[in-house]
């Protein structure tokens, strides 16, 4: 079974299974944890050091409750953080492409993770933040340029899964055609808020993770990775075409459909093509203001990725959204 692992500011936890505690300690089911007595401080050293988990997960310790602990990411800065283009069949549709998707990656900045309770911080200039579920995979092995990765070699290079929302800034995103600085805003990645290990047999069941996003209670999105264009195993090999990662690393691997932003309807797309370029953007952001979907200050954003019959599940995410000052 996958191992959970939860960061805090005073170390590393495997988070027990519920049932487990419960039974040992006669009480309500409660997820709880016991510290991982090692040295490490990063993602790369944790990793490295897996008689530590393993020492962890086998101990007869009632443990903490999990809900006394204040989560940071599990996945330590800085480290590499890339991410898929239009990963989904699904936000391919929301997005108005057809035909082949090309596999696309960007990068955003480290300094965009934050934790899993975190506050998505709104920028000043920001009037259209969006929301996009991920499974994030956490690597385990350097993966040099130019390695080829098939889908039994996923254990060998991939250590675990992580919840992340890559937060995006439509109207930078859009204006500026690129990625880079609209989905790398600090508090724009949160990640956790478990680390989940899995056992080599485990990568079987990747597609039957579900990737569930609500705000304020209203769900949003909801699909299975079987939604996915490219899959892990493909990803890893095409970006290595020109990116090594290392230990620690952090690839999103795309959202599925149920974004804020959508696609306008085709005719309205090819008269916009008319338009001047400001003149376009005045009238698309216009109609994207009546879209009550964006993220405003107050919002509560929920986030879960699992299995249904919960083999793997790597918690809950709950990020509220603030204005910055």
């Amino acid at each position: 079974m996958s191992t959970n692992i939860l960061r805090t500011a005073d170390g590393w936890w495997v988070v027990r299974p519920r049932t487990l505690d419960s039974a040992r300690a006669g009480e309500t089911p409660t997820s709880r944890a016991v510290r991982i007595e090692t040295k490490a401080e990063t993602t790369a050293e944790l990793l490295a050091d897996r008689a530590a988990v393993q020492e962890a997960a086998a101990s007869d310790e009632t443990g903490t409750p999990v809900a006394d602990l204040a989560a940071l990411s599990p996945v330590t800065t800085p480290c590499r953080v890339v991410a898929q283009m239009v990963n989904y069949h699904s936000h391919a549709r929301d997005s108005g492409f057809t035909g082949d998707i090309p596999p696309a990656f960007f990068r955003k900045a480290s300094g965009s993770v934050s934790g899993p309770g975190e506050a998505v911080v709104r920028p000043p200039h920001v009037k259209f933040l969006d929301y996009e579920v991920e499974l994030g995979l956490v690597m385990g092995a350097p993966l040099p340029v130019g390695t080829v990765v098939e889908e039994r070699d996923l254990p060998s290079y991939v250590a675990g899964l992580v919840i992340t929302n890559d937060v995006s800034a439509r109207d930078v995103q859009l204006t500026k055609t690129q990625f880079y600085e609209s989905k790398s805003y600090p508090t724009f990645t949160p990640t956790g808020p478990y680390l989940s290990l899995l056992e080599p047999a485990e990568f079987a069941h990747l597609l039957e993770l579900r990737l569930k996003l609500s705000v304020n209670g209203d769900l949003r999105q909801d699909r299975t990775l079987a939604d996915m264009i490219v899959r892990p195993a493909e990803a890893l090999t095409l970006l290595a075409r020109f990116q090594k990662l290392d230990p620690g690393d952090l690839l999103l691997t795309g959202t599925p459909g149920g974004t804020a932003l959508k696609a306008p309807p085709k005719a309205v797309e090819k008269i916009g093509a008319l338009l001047p370029p400001a003149v376009k953007w005045k009238a698309f952001f216009k109609s994207q203001a009546r879209n009550p979907h964006y993220l405003h200050e107050g919002d509560l954003i929920t986030a879960t990725i699992a299995t249904p019959d919960g083999l793997i599940d790597l918690g809950e995410q709950r990020t509220p959204v603030t204005d910055a000052n």
